[in-house]
């Protein structure tokens, strides 16, 4: 077997990567002095650098910085720039304001944030930035200095380009401590108001369930606003040593719960406007696609009809109700004609192939000597496939628009409500101060509410029609025109020795670009088409996520190759982590199993270094009654570390008559410290189902531009009977919070299939199971 174990860095020169970096900059508003490497002259310099909070306040209120406002009868309304989309951030982050506050949480209410660099995102703008530089360039392959020089854009970037995203779990880990200190500030305000009144030192107040007291006078904080506002605050501004509440770690009621149960809680589809007509919409094959015909007459007996609204990629009709406007389309079959090749699962796997055995890889982790490793152990090789996969909300894309005197209000959820403006003005020609966008409550996401293509659409029918219009997709146009989980193909090889133990590991992988991808859509304004056509052929860092193993292993590389397959991608729940997870678990397993040696055990020899995720996998055997994975057992193991969190998950499966039946899931869970347990607990296992889903289908081929699966029943996704009993335990740490959102996916997947390969003997080396089984 020969393994290609050379370095494969695709670094361009100086001059090929200055030009792209100031090509890259340059349309944010950057101006480069030299080369990157002798420094970078900013034009932001003469730009003020402070922002105003625009909150919208009644007069009954007033505004303690950005992200928080209290009534005189007390109410606490915490401001929140992230979207819900029922991962609880909308509980989460308030709860964090209000503890270090010391506020009643029988008073706190919550309140989208406004569009303002004040709430940008500088985490997540920090961990895309690899995507933002050019591919290829040097400053990639130096990584000291291409962290020193990212770190910088990232923070001018996510100010200056009101980078307000909500993706990758960052939510807590990039507004935790801004949200603290909005309520140590408010209470510091608070307290020196009521010292004022009582002649007393400040310090000497103390703050809990909304009342200021001091030797048994008490204050509510309603009564303290006036004098408050106008007091100032010390440098730095003192945090408690520890919350008076204790919210932190509570399971304080969720904030948006009650509205959900009731049905009171709005969602873009139901917002309901005076004249407002309703929308359904077809759009062409994935590509560069136009509409050719459409037979009006056909759909001249639709009762209801209003009116149809053509754009070269999409047709709509506009109707009384939504079920009209849907059967009118059908009427009129659209014919579009596409450019170029049409998407086909074939010739995805074809290219992903070749992008693996010929392509040029670009280096993205690299350890020890795995050369010499190679020529002088045992060589082992698989291959595993993951298929692009759907996002799949409950809600499909939705949004409510209004177009009145040159300008538009829209109401719709986004994880990008700063993108969703300037994609609407820029589709409608108008300045991005006449359009208003309301952020709804999101019926599930996983990613897909990062692009705003029904909010542009909404926008331009409302237009054309001159009055307020709903659009909502069809779920075969939700799933023909998702923006998909990048399929990949990764070839592992292993160098191990007489007793089995691994000596160096290869690991490369094929995937699209799909990060890049993503943030040519949110910071560029390109559309989907042009995003995928600007990456072809870019390295991402993002597409090895999850593959730079965590196991104490001293010769290691790992490579992307990337691969234009013709498809969008862009992020999906724990992005490559879901693919790459299940890539290298499983084959760690396979590796366990030629050296006959116990899967768990296997595993413990690596953990050097890794106390946290040692104590998750010693925790979860534990828990679940570990065996050994002993043939014919059905129970398999698998762990991975993601963005400071750690899992280790058991399953036992079995392969039943007609299909996969998993028995049982367990979990071992260290994200740190937790501030809300129940909306923790919910969110791992809420992440387990998603991975059972993955590894059940959730996916797609495609054929002829389009992608075979039409409905929700296409996609073999768990139905409730199907979902196993779910055990979880949480690790208790004092390490800094991570997000919670997404480490339940990756490791339960390749948990399946090595329970399947316990139970059956046959190795699963593709994503779904039974697609196909080597």
């Amino acid at each position: 077997m020969t393994v290609d174990v050379e370095p494969q860095d695709k670094a361009g020169t100086d001059t090929e990567k200055t030009s792209g970096l100031k090509n890259m900059l340059t349309r944010r508003n950057f101006l480069i002095g030299g080369s990157a490497a002798t420094g970078l002259v900013i034009a932001w310099a003469i730009w003020p650098r402070d922002y105003e909070a625009n909150i919208p306040a009644t007069e009954n209120e007033e505004i303690f910085g950005a992200f928080l406002k209290i009534s005189k009868e007390g109410l606490v309304t915490v401001i929140v720039p992230q979207c819900e989309m029922g991962q609880g951030v909308y509980t989460v982050l308030p709860q964090i304001l209000a503890d270090e506050l010391g506020a009643d949480w029988r008073t706190i209410a919550v309140e989208p944030a406004p569009i303002n660099p004040l709430y940008a995102n500088d985490l997540l703008a920090e961990n895309w930035m690899d995507t933002m530089l050019p591919s290829g360039s040097a400053l990639l392959s130096d990584r000291d200095r291409a962290k020193a020089v990212a770190d910088w854009l990232a923070d001018q970037a996510a100010t200056r380009n009101d980078f307000i995203v909500t993706a990758d779990s960052t939510s807590v880990p990039a507004y935790a401590e801004r949200f603290r200190e909005a309520g140590a500030a408010a209470r510091v305000l608070l307290s020196k108001a009521a010292a004022d009144r009582w002649e007393v030192n400040w310090e000497a107040c103390s703050v809990e369930n909304g009342i200021v007291s001091h030797d048994g006078k008490e204050l509510r904080f309603g009564a303290l606003l006036a004098e408050a506002i106008n007091q100032e605050l010390p440098d730095p501004v003192p945090l408690r040593p520890s919350p008076v509440n204790n919210l932190v770690g509570q399971d304080v009621p969720r904030l948006d719960l009650p509205a959900k149960l009731d049905g009171s809680a709005n969602f873009a589809g139901d917002v309901r406007l005076p004249d407002m007509v309703y929308a359904s919409i077809r759009q062409g094959p994935i590509g560069e696609t136009t509409l050719k015909s459409f037979n009006r007459e056909g759909a001249s007996k639709i009762i209801g009809l209003i009116d149809v609204i053509e754009q070269d990629g999409w047709i709509a009709a506009v109707a009384t109700n939504w079920w009209a406007a849907n059967s009118a389309l059908d009427k009129m079959s659209p014919v579009f004609e596409t450019a170029g090749l049409l998407p086909d699962s074939g010739k995805m796997d074809v290219a992903l192939n070749t992008a693996l055995e010929k392509g040029e890889g670009t280096r993205f982790a690299s350890r020890g000597d795995n050369k010499a490793a190679f020529e002088e152990y045992r060589n082992i090789r698989a291959i595993y496939h993951a298929e692009a996969a759907l996002h799949a909300p409950m809600e499909t894309r939705s949004a409510t628009a209004d177009y009145k005197d040159g300008s538009v209000e829209v109401w719709a959820a986004t994880q990008s409500p700063a993108a969703a403006v300037q994609a609407i003005a820029k589709a409608t020609g108008l300045s991005k101060d006449n359009v208003t966008l309301y952020p709804m409550l999101a019926g599930g996401s996983f990613g897909r509410a990062l692009d705003n293509e029904a909010a542009v659409q909404a926008a331009l029918i409302s237009q054309k029609l001159n009055r307020p219009l709903q659009l909502v997709w069809s779920r075969a146009e939700e799933i023909m025109h998702d923006i998909y989980r990048a399929p990949a193909i990764a070839r592992l090889d292993a160098a191990t020795d007489k007793a089995g133990r691994m000596k160096g590991l290869q690991v490369k992988i094929a995937a699209p670009a799909a990060a890049r991808e993503q943030s040519k859509r949110l910071i560029d304004g390109l559309d989907a088409i042009a995003a995928m056509q600007a990456s072809n052929g870019e390295a991402d860092s993002k597409a090895v996520e999850g593959a730079d193993i965590p196991y104490a292993l001293e010769n290691f590389t790992l490579d992307h190759h990337p691969a234009y397959v013709g498809i969008p991608t862009g992020n999906w729940r724990s992005n490559a982590h879901s693919y790459n997870a299940f890539f290298v678990e499983s084959f760690i397993d396979e590796l366990a199993a030629k050296a006959g040696i116990e899967p768990l055990s296997y595993r413990m020899s690596m953990m050097t270094g890794q106390p946290r995720l040692a104590r998750c996998l010693s925790g979860v055997a534990a828990m679940a009654g570990w065996d050994g994975g002993v043939d014919g057992s059905g129970m398999g193991l698998a762990c991975h570390a993601m963005r400071g969190g750690y899992i280790a998950v058991v399953v036992r499966a079995a392969r039943g008559d007609t299909g996969l039946k998993v028995l049982r899931i367990s979990a071992t869970v260290d994200v740190g410290r937790i501030i809300h347990p129940d909306i923790a607990r919910q969110q791992i296992e809420g992440g387990i189902v998603f991975g059972l889903a993955m590894a059940m289908g959730a996916s797609t081929r495609f054929e002829d531009g389009l992608p075979t699966a039409k409905r929700l029943r296409d996609l073999s996704l768990p139905r409730l009977a199907e979902v196993p009993p779910i055990q979880i335990e949480f690790i208790k740490s004092e390490e800094e919070p991570v997000g919670v959102e997404e480490i339940g996916v990756p490791a339960v997947a390749p948990a399946i299939a090595n329970a399947l390969f316990s139970a059956t003997g046959v190795r699963f080396r593709r994503l779904p199971l039974f697609s196909e089984a080597s």
